[in-house]
């Protein structure tokens, strides 16, 4: 008779799978409460204790870790002293092994989990069947994945199926070493605070298959952890599937409204290129979203939009007359879905609730994060979603190699920073400093050499992506010339410090009363003298925000 062992935390598909192999002569062998579970759907389970003829010990800390177990998974079938040793011994083969492993990334992703607790949910028995059988799978059928066992079930009823083996022996070692670097994670990152260790371990799933990558002629795929977080947690409601570039706009998407997470009005990003070409806040959602609109409609055409408040019918209504590829919220009502989805090709997207606030707690002690309170409810998502949590990491891959940093920390709208400095003789008016915090807080996104416009919740023109600061500060004003704005009374943000004065002679005649900026050139003396000459306001942050 066939014997299957069957010891799983993730019980979905277990009660058929059992049931498949009952059905077909097989013995089920099991432990714990994957055996409750089988024998309440009615099936006839043996206990593993059972056949070691060996009690549990240590509150089920040892149970298979035993000679009748591992024997019956490594004996090979056409080596006749490996067979003979089972006769001597009274053990028999083991033909089949459904594990998956103690939820070890669940358990310590909850805030407070100490290292006995965690420790707790590493498995030892598990990965020690599965790596056997693994071993050992030209003779034994090893399934971690629920999803396999039907291809498992018709695989026996056709006789055999070699490639499958092989690929299921190959996933074996896939979920032992991501098990493995989540533990490591946990003990060097939470136990040692080495968020950036010696050794990187990434293990990543394939999420999606993409019909190609940046060109049609560029193979692509989507991965993503076994935990969805970033925008592999975003829900799609409608529209095509997602692109290789439509991914990437979400990713920056996500970034560039950040900032906006504890804003007190809502806010909209507009993005084209990964980068915005568009970022308004408003009393409303509408007006947030004209003014974002207004930066440059030209380039708003087929972009990805991110809003930090749920879409209402009046905002879908001017939604609809532009061509959008995404929109991203926190939800929407009925009547801007039933207005939205008259438009096949939009893809509308929403991330998920979280449980609790996900910007509380000891983890976020001393680094600076203001409280979540008040409308932080709608928009702290983003922060998650796109990893820019303190104990995250950024990696981003080179040829030959990865880089790894921690994230930056936004600089939120709507709550001032004790370390500004202003260091011209004329002080920003109260209207300045507020555009002013707009500005810095709108250009996080903006890809480097960064220049940004703006005046009263909107941005008005956008220099990114230049090798020269001066060039991005005259792709500024003309953008905010083709759109019709009007720069006078505007501020100017610069993500990095000006090398030279020309940057503020420029800003000067453009109409530009006050700006924001990282100081600390060997020119800094220079270029406030040349701001004090044109009455120009200029606060230095003492931060630079350069997205390379």
């Amino acid at each position: 008779m066939k014997r299957a062992l069957l010891s799983v935390s993730d019980k979905s598909g277990i009660e058929e799978l059992g049931r498949a192999l009952t059905d077909r002569g097989w013995q089920l062998l099991s432990t714990g409460g994957t055996a409750k579970t089988l024998r309440e759907a009615g099936l006839d389970v043996t206990s593993v204790s059972d056949v070691t003829r060996h009690p549990e010990m240590m509150d089920g800390r040892v149970k298979t870790l035993h000679p009748a177990i591992h024997a019956g998974l490594l004996a090979r079938r056409d080596t006749p002293a490996d067979m003979a040793a089972l006769v001597e011994h009274g053990y028999g083969p083991i033909d089949l092994v459904a594990v998956n492993l103690y939820p070890f990334r669940e358990t310590v992703a909850k805030p407070g989990v100490t290292v006995d607790q965690g420790m707790g949910k590493v498995d030892i028995g598990g990965p020690t069947m599965i790596r056997a059988a693994a071993k050992n799978h030209k003779d034994v059928w090893v399934v971690v994945d629920p999803t396999d066992y039907g291809a498992v079930v018709e695989a026996i009823d056709s006789g055999d199926d070699p490639s499958l083996r092989r690929r299921l022996a190959g996933k074996v070692f896939e979920h032992i070493s991501a098990y493995d670097a989540a533990v490591a994670d946990f003990l060097l990152d939470g136990g040692v605070g080495e968020v950036l260790p010696e050794r990187l371990d990434i293990s990543v799933r394939r999420l999606q298959s993409l019909r190609y990558g940046e060109n049609p002629d560029q193979q692509a795929a989507f991965y993503g952890p076994e935990t969805l977080t970033g925008v592999s947690a975003l829900v799609k409601h409608h529209g095509k599937e997602l692109s290789y570039n439509n991914i990437l706009d979400l990713d920056g998407a996500l970034l560039s409204l950040a900032p906006f997470a504890f804003s007190p009005r809502p806010a909209v990003a507009i993005i084209k290129h990964t980068t915005p070409c568009g970022l308004g806040v408003g009393d409303t959602l509408t007006e947030a979203y004209q003014r974002a609109l207004a930066t440059d409609p030209t380039s708003a055409f087929g972009s990805v939009i991110a809003v930090n408040r749920p879409v209402d019918a009046a905002t879908a209504e001017v939604m609809a007359e532009l061509f959008i590829e995404c929109l991203v919220a926190p939800g929407y009502s009925d009547e801007a879905m039933t207005k939205l989805t008259e438009k096949k090709n939009i893809r509308i997207m929403s991330y998920p609730e979280l449980e609790g606030d996900p910007l509380s707690g000891e983890r976020f002690a001393g680094l600076g994060w203001p409280e979540a309170t008040g409308d932080a409810r709608f928009s702290a998502p983003f922060l998650a979603l796109h990893g820019r949590l303190p104990e995250g990491r950024m990696v981003r891959s080179v040829y030959g190699g990865l880089l790894a940093q921690t994230p930056p920390i936004p600089p939120f709208y709507g709550h001032g920073d004790d370390s500004w400095r202003i260091v011209t003789t004329r002080l920003p008016t109260d209207q300045e400093l507020d555009d002013l915090g707009f500005a810095w807080a709108a250009i996080f996104g903006v890809k480097s050499n960064a220049i940004l416009l703006a005046r009263e919740g909107g941005v008005l023109g956008i220099g990114a992506g230049q090798m020269s600061r001066v060039d991005s500060s005259k792709i500024a004003v003309r953008k905010a010339g083709d759109a019709g704005l009007d720069l006078n009374g505007s501020v100017l943000a610069s993500d990095a410090f000006f090398p030279f004065r020309d940057g503020v002679d420029a800003a000067a005649e453009a109409g530009v009363r006050a700006v924001i900026q990282p100081g600390g050139s060997v020119r800094d003396e220079e270029v406030i003298g040349a701001a004090n000459e044109h009455g120009i306001a200029m606060v230095f942050t003492g931060r630079r925000l350069f997205r390379h």
